[in-house]
């Protein structure tokens, strides 16, 4: 469902379906996201209480909505600068009169808020599987963590090649780069 929107995103535009891309969804993200269950897969099963259920589906929702509603506001204000995005968001933007750069909705909140909310999901799949203070099912989530940020610095020097002085007014207009009031 709204698979669409990744048309638009950093793997295709920076990566032009490159060996990272490819190599990573046939081969390594497949192992990352199964080892949380391979290394709790033989554990006993743990009685978790309801508020830690709910605790890591908040997490998890979390991001997904910080992920996914970032994706799908850029892809929206790249097909059209005027849209109101979920009929909410009015697009503010920085311009230089041909190229557009979004600083509204999700995109106000820090530069890379769609990278946080890959950690987030991460997280609340890690959380649910109910052994939080196993080591191996975390090195999902610390893999973005690792990964994420050294992106986002490649990212942010791609972005200012290819918009200059405008990307460095976004920066000034959004100094975080992942966590909003953080980073």
């Amino acid at each position: 469902m709204f698979e669409h929107v990744h048309l638009y995103t950093y793997d295709l535009f920076a990566e032009q379906l490159g060996f990272k891309l490819v190599g990573g969804c046939l081969v390594f993200y497949p192992y990352f996201y199964g080892i949380g269950l391979w290394a709790t897969a033989d554990l006993p099963n743990s009685d978790l209480p309801t508020w830690y259920l709910i605790l890591s589906a908040v997490v998890f929702f979390s991001g997904w909505i910080l992920a996914r509603g970032a994706n799908m506001q850029k892809y929206y204000f790249k097909r059209d600068p005027s849209h109101v995005f979920l009929g909410l968001i009015k697009p503010q933007s920085i311009s230089d009169g041909e190229r557009h750069i979004l600083c509204s909705g999700f995109w106000g909140l820090s530069r890379h808020v769609n990278y946080l909310g890959e950690v987030l999901m991460a997280t609340g799949l890690t959380l649910s599987l109910g052994w939080p203070w196993l080591i191996v099912p975390w090195l999902y989530p610390l893999y973005y963590a690792v990964f994420l940020p050294t992106r986002e610095r490649d990212d942010d020097r791609r972005c200012e090649e290819k918009y200059g002085e405008l990307w460095r007014q976004y920066r000034e207009r959004v100094p975080q780069r992942i966590i909003p009031y953080v980073y």
